[in-house]
C-alpha cells in the first residue's frame, strides 16, 4: 500500500494519521522529491479529478479524457497530483475527504 504524499497538505497530513492510528502497514511516498511512479501512472491518470485543475496554467488546453495526455502532465508536473492518493493492488483512491482512503482498507 503507497500513500502518495505531500507534507505541506493538510488533507494528506490528516489521511497519514487516519492510517497511522489504525495501525496500516503502508509505503510514504514523497511524489515532489521523486516524481510519480511508473508503477502507479497508468492507473492514476484514469483517476477522474486527479489533476488538480486550480495550479494549472489558465491557458492550459488539457483534454482531462485523455488517459495519455494526463500521464505526459503528471509525469513532468508531478505537483499537480491531486493529493493524497492510496494505492493498493490496482486500486486507488484520492482523499478528498481524507476518510475516502478507507474505502481501499477493506481490500487489504
Amino acid at each position: 500500500m503507497r500513500l502518495y504524499h505531500n507534507p505541506r497538505c493538510s488533507k494528506s497530513r490528516q489521511a497519514l494519521a487516519l492510517l497511522n492510528e489504525r495501525d496500516i502497514d503502508f509505503e510514504v511516498y514523497l511524489y515532489l522529491k521523486v516524481g510519480i511512479s511508473e508503477d502507479d501512472i497508468d492507473l492514476l491518470s484514469s483517476l477522474d479529478g486527479i489533476i488538480r485543475k486550480n495550479d494549472l496554467e489558465k491557458d492550459s488546453n488539457i483534454d482531462f479524457s485523455d488517459n495519455e495526455e494526463v500521464s505526459k502532465l503528471l509525469k513532468t508536473q508531478p505537483k499537480l497530483l491531486q493529493r493524497p492518493i492510496l494505492v493498493l493492488g490496482d486500486k486507488a483512491v484520492i482523499g478528498r475527504p481524507p476518510e475516502n482512503i478507507l474505502t481501499l482498507l477493506h481490500d487489504a
